[in-house]
């Protein structure tokens, strides 16, 4: 089992206020395959340390990267250090979600998927996301989920998702779906872009082949599980409102 995910560098073209478009000369783009609509998204599979998974040790002494928030959600004691009752409780939970390795380290995607859960019977308790009668893609960069809401109802979603780095964060507030390219390819990282729908200046909701579950986040764009970007693509029209808050946690 691999230690990490590789993680292609997705994410936005440029900041220009012109609409990016497929370069001509580019020789190389993604074309889905005609299966592709049949191909699931795979496993959760957490980033754990290298020498954690070389020992194959059933219990991780390490401190993860979300350990305090992990011990918070789990309500343990939130001191933001593994013990050997918080590797046995995160690895419960782990087991219970079907997240690979099961070892109790506190990784992205076991924090995503608690993220996930709280979001999942009401994503806008909190009312962060503005109510309006037309469509909202819905972009809570602090949990990392987005939904499409339509009123008061949930149309899309929630699904969990990848937003900007530090240094390439994605900008907050209001924007709008301006341009759709189901098969984009980024002539910047030389990477497929698919069900690209661009919202604001180079930065768009697209699909990855790769985990979505790292500690560190996209180059702006908001990252989708290929499953869920395809159904996002089904669900917005060109002109439809997205409205983006938060910060993402961690680097």
């Amino acid at each position: 089992m691999l230690a990490a995910v590789t993680v292609l560098p997705v994410g936005a073209l440029s900041a220009s206020a012109a609409p990016p478009r497929p370069d001509p000369r580019a020789t190389s783009v993604h074309r889905p395959a005609d299966d592709e609509d049949a191909v699931a998204d795979g496993d959760l599979v957490e980033v754990v340390p290298h020498q954690d998974v070389v020992g194959k040790v059933k219990c991780s002494r390490r401190t993860g990267p979300y350990q305090r928030a992990v011990e918070k959600w789990l309500k343990l004691k939130a001191d933001g250090k593994q013990s050997a009752a918080d590797c046995k409780a995160v690895r419960d939970f782990q087991e219970q979600h079907g997240i690979k390795p099961a070892i109790g380290f506190a990784g992205p995607a076991t924090w995503a998927t608690m993220q996930l859960i709280s979001a999942k019977d009401d994503p806008n308790a909190k009312h962060k996301c503005p109510v309006r009668k037309h469509r909202v893609a819905c972009v809570d960069l602090d949990r990392q989920v987005t939904w499409v809401q339509k009123g008061s109802d949930v149309v899309y979603g929630p699904v969990p998702m990848r937003s900007g780095r530090v240094g390439h964060a994605t900008r907050t507030g209001w924007h709008k779906i301006y341009w759709k390219h189901k098969n984009h390819w980024s002539t910047l990282y030389d990477a497929p872009m698919p069900y690209a729908q661009f919202f604001s200046g180079g930065q768009a909701f697209h699909g990855v082949h790769d985990s979505i579950y790292t500690t560190l986040g996209s180059w702006g764009c908001i990252n989708l599980r290929l499953d869920d970007a395809r159904k996002l693509w089904r669900v917005l029209k060109k002109g439809d409102r997205v409205y983006v808050w938060g910060h993402r946690p961690g680097k």
